[in-house]
């Protein structure tokens, strides 16, 4: 049996900061202990390895639930594959991802899984999950919902974007809604009214205007809050639960929040682009807003005090990345001249819980926040909790040494994204990440990379664990 021993930190969960010591034995956390007590220093006398942690946090390892690796998209595939964007992670202090297999238009989604697994197996540097893009709803997509939920892939992406990609109507979202209310599953959409973003795309490119920042001037926020609205009463028609994936805009969250006060299963997720950066991005000149284009697209400023406030009332519940990073030389370039043509990603899996320590340091969220929309909530969103999420004795031991005093210069120059471009390039942020173990086994130490691919193990998942 292997005794690792994390030593005078503060262990910060989503419900509690204690000071603690933290005894890990065979990759699980098998106690905690006050500092100083009996208990704690005879756990220290038998260990394999002692970490110090004083003046430093432990938290949970992050659960990033929406992460695009090896995506195809746009005429080309993200940058990242699940071998750099896990090692990436593991640096920023995320342990675990949940990454989208892709349905092929008429093909079977087991065929898309199947494809998935082949990308990810023997891989990645920490654990991995995956959700399951449905882009062709038919009866036979439909049966085979079932057998997914059954097997631990028990959330189901849908668009109202994309249209001739990824879009699915009015019914089809509301059949594969029927589907989910009976056997347990989660839809995910991504809502934007795709169809009228078509027609102001193909308005825009007559008008020559082509530069980047057009991009999100036609993905308009009314857009957004439209289909979030159209499928929220979907959702409601079904009985289904809904979880809506990168909220960016006020009017959006209003449409949330109505339906939560409602008393709802209606859930939402925004990211950290969308709470540090803006229009301003997208505008830079010499087609350098090309590396901020996204969809949903940024917003303006004003939009970034919305998504906070709804982090703070749980109108939003999680922050992921939606990490899906594409090279401004030879990807982002493919739009020189028609903005519809970039490729629509940015990198961001390797900082996120810095960012949103940012937040705690802003004063936006608390250090408990912190972990609950970035660890917590993600893993009981998605049927991971408390294996994953939490510092508690029986759950994996996923922790993360957090040093909060540190400042760090976010840069394409010192991170690990395999991208030639940082969204956050020349950003100071306070707090960083000094120590990693993804169950039990140092990935990070002390600022090394101690990993290897193929550590990080597949993990099925439970039912959304939020649902009245």
């Amino acid at each position: 049996m292997s005794r690792t021993v994390v030593r005078g930190g503060l262990v910060v969960t989503a419900a509690d900061e204690i000071h603690a010591d933290v005894l890990v034995e065979d990759g699980r956390i098998a106690a905690l202990a006050a500092h100083g007590t009996t208990t704690a220093e005879s756990w220290a006398e038998g260990a394999d390895r002692t970490i110090d942690a004083t003046g430093k946090y432990v938290i949970p390892g992050g659960v990033d639930a929406h992460t695009h690796m090896d995506f195809p998209f746009g005429g080309t595939s993200s940058s990242d594959t699940f071998e750099t964007g896990t090692r990436a992670a593991a640096w920023g202090g995320t342990t675990t991802i949940v990454d989208f297999a892709v349905q092929t238009r008429g093909r079977a989604l087991r065929e898309g899984l199947d494809a998935w697994h082949a990308k990810a197996d023997a891989q990645c540097a920490v654990d991995y999950a995956f959700h399951m893009i449905l882009s062709d709803v038919n009866e036979h997509a439909l049966k085979e919902l079932d057998l997914l939920v059954e097997e631990g892939v028990t959330s189901f992406k849908l668009f109202t974007a994309y249209p001739g990609v990824f879009y699915s109507d009015d019914g089809q979202i509301l059949r594969a809604m029927q589907r989910s209310a009976a056997n347990g599953g989660l839809v995910m959409m991504h809502a934007e009214n795709g169809i009228a973003i078509d027609v102001l795309v193909e308005q825009a490119l007559a008008e020559g205007r082509t530069d980047p920042r057009y991009h999100g001037e036609v993905r308009r926020e009314l857009l957004e809050a439209e289909a979030t609205h159209r499928t929220i009463q979907l959702a409601r028609v079904a009985g289904a639960p809904l979880y809506v994936v990168h909220v960016s805009a006020e009017e959006a969250v209003a449409e949330l929040a109505q339906a939560r006060d409602k008393g709802l299963n209606v859930f939402g997720e925004t990211c950290p682009q969308y709470l540090f950066l803006s229009t301003d991005n997208l505008a830079e000149p010499d087609f350098e807003g090309a590396k901020y284009v996204c969809s949903t697209p940024l917003r303006p400023r004003e939009h970034q005090a919305a998504l906070w406030r709804g982090l703070r009332t749980n109108d939003l519940q999680v922050v992921s990345t939606d990490h899906c990073p594409f090279c401004f030389k030879g990807q982002k370039e493919l739009g020189r001249g028609d903005f519809s043509k970039i490729p629509n990603g940015l990198p961001g899996v390797e900082h996120r819980m810095d960012l949103l320590h940012q937040g705690v340091v802003d004063g936006h969220i608390s250090r408990r926040h912190w972990i609950e929309i970035a660890c917590a909530t993600p893993a009981r969103m998605f049927g991971l909790y408390p294996k994953k999420g939490t510092i508690a004795p029986g759950s994996d031991a996923d922790l993360v040494i957090y040093d909060p005093a540190a400042e760090q210069v976010l840069s394409a120059a010192t991170h690990h994204m395999n991208v030639d471009y940082s969204a956050y390039e020349g950003r100071t942020v306070t707090g960083r990440v000094e120590t990693v173990l993804s169950r039990g086994e140092t990935v990070i130490d002390e600022r090394r990379y101690t990993g290897r691919a193929g550590h990080g193990q597949y993990t099925p998942r439970g039912t959304c664990q939020y649902l009245n």
